[in-house]
């Protein structure tokens, strides 16, 4: 972002997923760096304050998204953190599971940066951070959420690539196994998350300060990246 970025118009950000997990985590500390955080949940709100505007949107559906973009004009920032996990092996795999993890972490993508980056790229700044994941890689009993997040980095380098020269860089953080409410999902049961290296699980605010950084002035360099916070869950082994 440029120097003019401490204005209100020029600090506001977009969050999915900001009223649980990795999404809360984001918004909340922005929100302590002075960002004006517009949260779209389907969920109910559980931040509040004067930097935070709650917007109950259901990401799954490209009507509602296209009826909520009008109040998000102006942004500066996109950060798609909203996500939801179904596990299921070869054989066993839930077409609708599938076509819902799609709409959420995909098509809502496409969606939300259909309708703010262009503008973006007008005003020559803007950022655009897509929660991804290190099962993108591949893992048994999770191919359908693991397509749709390697088709967020797909996303993240094609935009990337078109943005570039007019001062809009688009990437992905991809958490390894993260410390969320996610974990205590019943349906993954059966798919019990690995621990890093590191010998514990990843902590939502280590995400949200990784995002962070690639929202301010500091990260312009960085576009079309996908950055591991994975506890050493990448390394070779």
């Amino acid at each position: 972002m440029s120097s003019e970025g401490h204005d209100a118009a020029a600090r506001t950000v977009v969050v999915t997923g900001s009223s649980s997990g990795i999404g809360r985590s984001i918004a909340q500390h922005l929100m302590g760096q002075g960002w004006r955080v517009q949260g779209l949940d389907l969920a109910p709100a559980t931040l509040q304050g004067e930097g935070f505007e709650a917007i109950r949107v259901d990401l799954s559906d490209a009507s509602a998204i296209a009826h909520a973009l009008p109040a998000l004009q102006g942004a500066q920032a996109l950060v798609h953190a909203a996500g939801l996990l179904r596990v299921g092996v070869l054989g066993e795999s839930d077409l609708a599971a599938g076509d819902l993890m799609w709409r959420v972490h995909v098509q809502a993508a496409v969606a939300l940066a259909n309708g703010l980056v262009p503008a973006m790229a007008q005003r020559r700044a803007g950022r655009v951070v897509l929660i991804g994941s290190r099962v993108a890689q591949g893992m048994p009993g999770r191919g359908q959420y693991a397509a749709s997040k390697a088709a967020v980095i797909a996303l993240a380098r094609s935009w990337a690539s078109e943005v570039a020269p007019q001062g809009v860089t688009v990437n992905v953080v991809s958490p390894a196994a993260t410390q969320t409410s996610m974990l205590d999902d019943p349906s993954r049961a059966a798919s019990a998350p690995r621990l890093p290296p590191i010998g514990r699980l990843i902590q939502p605010e280590e995400i949200a300060a990784t995002v962070a950084f690639l929202l301010s002035p500091s990260a312009a360099a960085i576009t079309g990246q996908d950055i591991a916070v994975c506890g050493g869950a990448s390394l070779p082994r």
